[in-house]
């Protein structure tokens, strides 16, 4: 592999993980009642629609047949891409959550 091939398969690969993430992000807030959208809205006010995240949800399953998603990955998951904005919004709704004992 010449550097040019070696480059795109790492923004490959970059771009397949952060679809992961987001699809983690997603299924956990099915997973827990809450709309990803809204929330994802509070972490990022001024952007535009999030596209990657409209596929996401399309990816995602009810929450009675989907596998857990720890708050913890999903919290190191945000923050290996730099996604502090949401993971404080995650971490918001985590201690709701817990505060109400569910």
């Amino acid at each position: 592999m010449n550097r040019k091939e070696i480059e795109e398969q790492v923004i490959r690969n970059y771009r397949r993980d952060e679809n992961m993430m987001i699809l983690a992000f997603a299924q956990w807030c099915i997973n827990h009642d809450l709309d990803p959208v809204v929330l994802y809205e509070r972490a990022y006010p001024q952007q535009e629609p999030n596209a990657a995240l409209q596929q996401a949800l399309e990816l995602t399953v009810p929450k009675e047949e989907a596998g857990e998603v720890p708050d913890d990955t999903l919290l190191g998951v945000l923050s290996m891409f730099g996604n502090e904005e949401l993971a404080f919004v995650v971490t918001q709704e985590i201690a709701k959550r817990q505060k109400s004992g569910r």
